[in-house]
């Protein structure tokens, strides 16, 4: 019976005359049969489309759009509620949702009576548990997935239910184990529906949610030049390929996706809109620029980061970014500048400051960041979890703290503590999820401990850190260097003559104290027997 019921759904949808498809310009190409015909559904369809593409704002308003034209519309309900959070982080706001169902009916009954067919009161369902069940975030997210695993189950040839299937998997993967086996379920999902619609922008978005990790990312790469082409239109569709790009030390692509996505929150930004899209598409996009040496570019970024800063006041993402930005244009070219440390000292500068003054032998400096690094480790896990961006969590301020404490032990003479402590390092960072971004911390603890086995005449420990570093972010610059002499340390001439050959070859930019060095052992050396 129940199949059967299933089953004459189906026909009535695809004998309805409002079963749209919308192939948007820029946006990609969603299918969503509703109840809804006409106006309403034409909005309803460019919502989704956005929505997939974490195009809030926009999405919002077509969502609303389509409320106005038919209040009773429950799917538009549905769609608004979900665009008031990002799915894959923390939980900005639960009391807007909850009103906006309200807005739909005041009961589970009466928001159900308005979903005339099987298929929509399963997204309704699945939505009320997001927002109206019991349970902290992460709770009732994994209501939400199970809600959506049973709809995928009834519907599994239904476009859309796999697509906010494979989310609904995402959002609930928690850490570890369970989150890498939720994510490569969703991601599995999401290449599905890619084969069976290339143009859908959440399949090809999920797709690279589900596989950023430096393990899984390969298989992501086709998603990622697909999202690049068909959702051109939203801040966050245009910055998502370079998650996967990132992972492959594409700096090229990871520069100019972030530039377009930079270019594209501008666009859309209006007064009172978050700062998010903006900021984080420069922060990624002067990685990039600082992994092919284009230097010039890298400051522009700074530039562009001052500039916003300024305009924002006291927004504290702004002003935590901007160090950010700073530190890592300090960080990445070596070019230390230890200056004294106050309170309001960000935990990324503390790292810059510290690494300088254990490089330019200011042992009190040195002692006070590492303290300072510490101390904010303390009030990070007594606040208990992540905060986004450079605002650190737990775990990377301890690493942080390993960083500046082991160069400074080693500056000092004690080689073996310093060793030690770096060793401590990377210890948490490999307890901390796989790397899908830029490197935090800014400073990679295996490079840094590579380059100090290095210097203490260990070059066969030191090439095991520089090689695991890579798996961990290919093609970085400073590891490859680190790899490349290594090797030369080792006698592997070939080993050492390639790694020098791929580092010259991403390079843009100007010379570098390390390019001679380079150009020369290629030009120069002869393969080993």
């Amino acid at each position: 019976m129940k199949s059967l019921t299933r089953f004459a759904v189906a026909v009535l949808l695809m004998a309805s005359p409002w079963v749209h498809s919308a192939e948007l310009a820029g946006l990609g190409t969603v299918t969503f049969p509703t109840s809804a015909s006409g106006p309403a559904q034409d909005h309803f369809l460019r919502g989704v489309t956005i929505m997939h593409s974490f195009g809030w704002k926009e999405a919002r308003a077509e969502f609303q759009a389509a409320q106005r034209l038919d209040p009773d519309f429950a799917m538009a309900y549905w769609g608004e509620a979900l665009c008031y959070n990002h799915p894959l982080i923390g939980e900005w706001d639960v009391e807007t949702p909850r009103a906006v169902l309200n807005r739909l009916g005041d009961t589970p009954e009466a928001r159900l009576a308005k979903a005339p067919t099987h298929r929509e009161k399963g997204f309704v369902r699945a939505v009320e548990a997001l927002f109206l069940g019991d349970g902290d975030t992460l709770t009732r997210r994994r209501a939400y997935m199970e809600a959506m695993r049973d709809h995928y189950e009834a519907y599994p040839e239904d476009e859309e239910v796999s697509a906010f299937y494979a989310l609904s998997l995402l959002m609930s993967a928690g850490r570890g184990d369970d989150a890498m086996r939720s994510n490569v379920l969703a991601g599995a999902v999401a290449m599905q529906l890619l084969d069976q619609n290339p143009n859908h922008p959440g399949a090809a978005h999920y797709t690279i949610h589900a596989f950023d990790d430096p393990v899984h990312a390969p298989l992501a790469l086709p998603a990622a030049r697909v999202f690049a082409r068909i959702a051109e239109k939203v801040s966050h569709a245009r910055h998502m390929p370079s998650h996967i790009f990132i992972q492959r030390g594409m700096w090229d692509e990871v520069s100019a996706s972030n530039q377009s996505a930079y270019e594209a929150a501008v666009d859309a930004y209006e007064p009172g809109d978050r700062l998010g899209d903006m900021v984080h598409s420069l922060d990624w996009g002067q990685y990039g620029d600082l992994q092919r040496g284009d230097y010039e570019r890298a400051a522009h970024w700074i530039e562009l980061m001052e500039g916003i800063a300024e305009r924002a006041g006291d927004n504290p993402m702004a002003a935590t970014m901007l160090a950010g930005v700073k530190a890592r244009y300090v960080i990445e070219r070596e070019a230390w500048q230890p200056q004294p440390i106050t309170d309001q000292t960000e935990a990324t500068e503390l790292l810059a400051i510290g690494l300088g003054a254990a490089h330019a032998g200011d042992f009190d400096l040195a002692e006070q960041v590492a303290n300072r690094l510490a101390q904010k480790a303390e009030e990070a896990a007594a606040q208990g979890g992540a905060r986004l961006y450079y605002s650190l969590a737990e775990k990377p301020l301890k690493v942080m703290n390993r960083e500046v404490a082991g160069q400074l032990e080693i500056a000092r003479g004690n080689v073996e503590a310093g060793l030690a402590l770096l060793s401590e390092g990377v210890d948490i960072a490999e307890s901390m999820r796989p790397p899908n971004g830029a490197p935090n911390p800014l400073k990679p603890p295996h490079e840094l401990y590579g380059e100090a086995l290095l210097t203490a005449g260990r070059p066969e420990q030191a090439l095991a850190l520089f090689e695991r570093s890579l798996k961990r972010m290919p093609n970085r610059p400073l590891s490859l260097r680190g790899l490349a002499r290594a090797h030369v340390a080792l006698g592997n001439a070939a080993e050492a003559r390639k790694a020098y050959a791929q580092l010259e070859s991403g390079w843009q930019g100007r010379d570098v104290a390390w390019r001679q060095e380079a150009a020369g052992y290629v030009a120069g050396a002869e393969p080993s027997e």
